[in-house]
């Protein structure tokens, strides 16, 4: 596999990316920053060549995560179920994902207060529902605990029932109460909270229809 370097050339799909060839022939490609220390005539042992493929595979996959931040945050567990799902190596991972983490594009606690304010605002769930998305996405319990601490979960289950209050107008009180109680439990909202918000509608509704 060793060889002497006969051509380095910029990968034409990727600018930022170099094709190094061997005894003219492609052998693999490198980031251009590690390129420009690289030159044709200079041999390449089997050393150098898996230091430069290892170094080549974690850049790869910290910008094939740049990419995937680029829609939402991420949980750490989140990104390497991600990179393990690409085959990346497990060296490989461990070093993106504390880069990333320097750098400021992988914080557990940020992502779990993002998580939780942003199903508040569009789609409010109940605390058993966000506990158990976001053991889905790997989070520690502690930081789990400490966004959820502060919510108020009445105030969350009126908005989310509120949002679809009118497809349940004209229904009788009993059917009333199953539909929005069945709405209210399947987005994790407890007994205690799904009685008191069914009564506050069932009593906004009557005000609306006599007024």
């Amino acid at each position: 596999m060793a060889g002497t370097i006969t051509k380095l050339a910029f990968q034409q799909r990727n600018r930022e990316r170099v094709s190094v060839h061997l005894d003219g022939r492609y052998a693999f490609g490198v980031p251009a920053i590690e390129a420009a220390k690289l030159k044709r005539g200079q041999f390449l042992s089997d050393v150098d060549i898996a230091r430069l493929r290892e170094l080549d595979a974690r850049e790869r996959a910290y910008e094939r995560v740049l990419r995937l931040l680029a829609h939402r945050p991420r949980s750490k567990a989140e990104v390497r179920r991600y990179l393990e799902r690409k085959n990346t190596p497990a060296d490989a991972i461990s070093s993106v994902i504390e880069r990333l983490s320097q750098d400021g594009y992988l914080d557990d606690a940020a992502f779990v207060r993002f998580w939780v304010e942003n199903r508040e605002r569009f789609n409010p769930r109940g605390l058993w529902a966000l506990r158990q998305e976001l053991r889905q996405k790997g989070v520690a319990e502690d930081l789990i605990e400490d966004a959820l601490a502060d919510l108020d979960s009445e105030a969350s289950a009126y908005r989310a029932a509120r949002h679809s209050l009118r497809k349940w107008a004209g229904l009788e009180y009993g059917d009333f109460r199953k539909a929005v109680g069945g709405y209210l439990v399947r987005r994790g909202f407890g007994y205690g909270v799904m009685k008191d918000v069914v009564e506050q509608l069932w009593q906004e509704m009557g005000t609306e229809r006599n007024s």
